[in-house]
């Protein structure tokens, strides 16, 4: 039993610094909107579509890297994720054009977020952690990550005003590297498969004829969505209501650091109570703060409350969703198809972010996509509403059978 929980501690830690690092640097890409664009001389367009390629490559690329990881262990695939994720920041600081900012930020760092972001780590944290505890360990490991929104979001601000964009850009790649190294930390050797195992085609089969997979996959998109948009967008939105640049760096600090509750208490309250409900009420609470925030006026103390409020609800949604799915369909394939439901979020983040940028440079204004936001909102809440936390037949049979 010590042994057990030495291991499980080694992993939640591992994974908690590398969802930090990874999470971290990710959240602070829409502080480079504004000086590559200017530099440049490019619309916000083309940062936008960057960022949103980055998203949906994220998206594609991970149910094949979740698979992987799910097959031949964690650890080959975050190696190979962080050195990918590093080339792609350093590549990034030398883009001067739309087509290489799109290779590197998109491609490159799509792929490498892909192999050491959610869907791996969580997979790793669930086949570590009992079953009892499933949720708050990945209610832990979801709140490193947003540790690290929060924390790095002041430093990668210090870097372009220190060094400028381009070499805060290479400065962030050696940071990402670090990856490397910490991929020992993640023990994760899969079971060896069985005559009783599913294999990969009949995992997707059964996710696939289950409506609550896909209710969870629809309701998934509209996180997706929300928290790119605001992330890439926000910053410059509160520039366009008269505030100082650094109170959108604020504000995002802000939604990391009150991530870091949400995701916990996420975590902790989806071991005791319905995490399909438990889904439902945050996305009905995100429709009430962004209500709220385009009803007052943009003032900083309300740009400081909106980040608080969002923090806590930000990503709290990921640890409830993959836990969700670990309790319908075991922990065996869970980070394949914790990696199909987040490809509908990735969907989700490709257009929130891209049609932000695209709507700004039509209509001068980020109005019609905040009020999108509210009506997903309201659509997300009721999608997950009739979800059941119920396992499927084949698990309740085996639960019988033992």
């Amino acid at each position: 039993m010590t042994s057990m929980w030495r291991t499980c501690g080694w992993v939640l830690v591992g994974g908690a610094l590398i969802l930090a690092l990874s999470l971290g640097v990710r959240h602070g890409f829409g502080l480079f909107l504004a000086p590559m664009s200017a530099e440049f001389g490019w619309g916000r367009e083309v940062f936008a579509f960057a960022i949103a390629l980055q998203n949906l490559i994220w998206g594609l690329a991970q149910p094949f890297t979740g698979a992987l990881a799910d097959r031949f262990g964690a650890a080959k695939v975050v190696l190979i994720g962080g050195v990918l994720y590093a080339l792609g920041l350093v590549f990034m600081g030398m883009a001067d054009s739309p087509w290489s900012l799109s290779l590197s930020a998109g491609l490159l760092i799509g792929i490498g977020l892909s192999g050491t972001s959610f869907s791996v780590i969580l997979g790793v944290v669930g086949r570590a952690v009992p079953p009892e505890k499933r949720s708050m360990g990945m209610g832990i490991a979801s709140a490193a990550g947003s540790f690290g929104q929060f924390a790095m979001l002041p430093g990668t601000l210090g870097l372009i005003g220190w060094l400028g964009w381009s070499a805060a850009l290479l400065a962030l790649g050696l940071l990402v590297a670090l990856i490397v190294p910490l991929v020992s930390m993640l023990k994760d050797t899969p079971a060896p498969l069985t005559g009783h195992e599913q294999t990969l085609s009949e995992a997707l089969r059964e996710a696939c004829s289950h409506s609550g997979f896909w209710l969870l996959a629809v309701g998934f998109f509209v996180c997706g969505f929300q928290v790119v948009f605001i992330g890439v967008h926000l910053p410059a939105y509160l520039v366009d209501q008269h505030l100082a640049a650094s109170v959108g760096t604020t504000v995002l600090a802000l939604v990391g650091l009150f991530n870091i509750f949400g995701t916990y208490t996420a975590g902790w309250l989806g071991g005791r109570m319905s995490k399909p409900r438990l889904l439902t009420g945050l996305y009905l609470l995100r429709a009430v703060v962004i209500g709220l925030f385009l009803w007052l006026p943009v003032t900083t103390t309300t740009a400081y409350l909106f980040g608080m409020a969002m923090g806590f609800l930000w990503l709290s949604t990921v640890p409830l969703t993959n836990g969700t799915v670990a309790t319908l369909f075991g922990v065996r394939n869970l980070s394949m198809l914790g990696g199909i439901v987040f490809l509908f979020h990735q969907l989700g983040s490709f257009l929130g972010g891209w049609l932000g940028g695209v709507v700004y440079d039509r209509t001068g204004s980020y109005d019609l996509i905040w009020q999108v936001s509210i009506l997903l909102s309201l659509l997300a809440a009721a999608l997950n509403w009739p979800v059941r936390e119920r396992p499927v037949a084949r698990l309740q049979v085996q639960a019988g059978a033992a």
